[in-house]
């Protein structure tokens, strides 16, 4: 079996049709023989065709993408997802950034974008801690009410009412975790 340039396409909703099109038009263009798709948001927990892609990719394969942003939704993803390929004997190509990691270069490239990527998450995470802070000195932080306990009134009596936790948490728009836990504290 000879090596083959696979692809990867995601859009977040059903509406980006346009967007779905262009990345498989630009896929098919880089000379993918097989084209996985899917329109699911990257911050679902399940995303079964990259699951597909992975399963499908054999070493000496390329699994090629429009943009990184397509195929990973955080570093730590990413991260993971290239220890998959890259276990399998598996190169990654990023069309937009012209990035492909079956050569040193492209190795680098991924490393140091993934390190600054990095870096300005931390950056940012200690900006928002400092503004917490200061919020809070100053009284004007009050921080997220929860939700569902704003609720507790409605997911005794829809339990009482003999609806599961998964039709209580979809009616009041909280999530199933949520019920549990209240149900449970009584």
């Amino acid at each position: 079996m000879t090596a083959a340039l696979v692809g990867y396409a995601r859009t977040s909703t059903l509406d980006q049709i346009a967007g779905l099109d262009a990345q498989l038009r630009d896929l098919t263009e880089a000379g993918c023989s097989k084209v996985f798709q899917e329109q699911v948001s990257s911050v679902d927990t399940k995303r079964p065709e990259l699951e597909r892609v992975l399963e499908y990719v054999r070493e000496g394969d390329t699994l090629v993408v429009t943009k990184l942003d397509r195929l990973a939704r955080s570093m730590a993803n990413l991260m993971e997802i290239m220890g998959k390929l890259t276990k399998k004997g598996v190169s990654l190509k990023v069309l937009a950034l012209n990035l492909d990691t079956s050569t040193p270069t492209g190795k680098l490239m991924l490393n140091m974008l993934g390190s600054i990527a990095e870096f300005e998450r931390d950056l940012m995470l200690e900006r928002q801690r400092e503004g917490i802070a200061k919020a809070k000195a100053e009284g004007k932080y009050q921080g997220r009410a929860p939700t569902a306990r704003r609720k507790v009134d409605d997911i005794k009596r829809l339990k009482a009412e003999g609806k599961t936790a998964d039709a209580i948490a979809a009616e009041l728009g909280i999530g199933r975790s949520s019920v549990f836990r209240v149900l449970r504290e009584g």
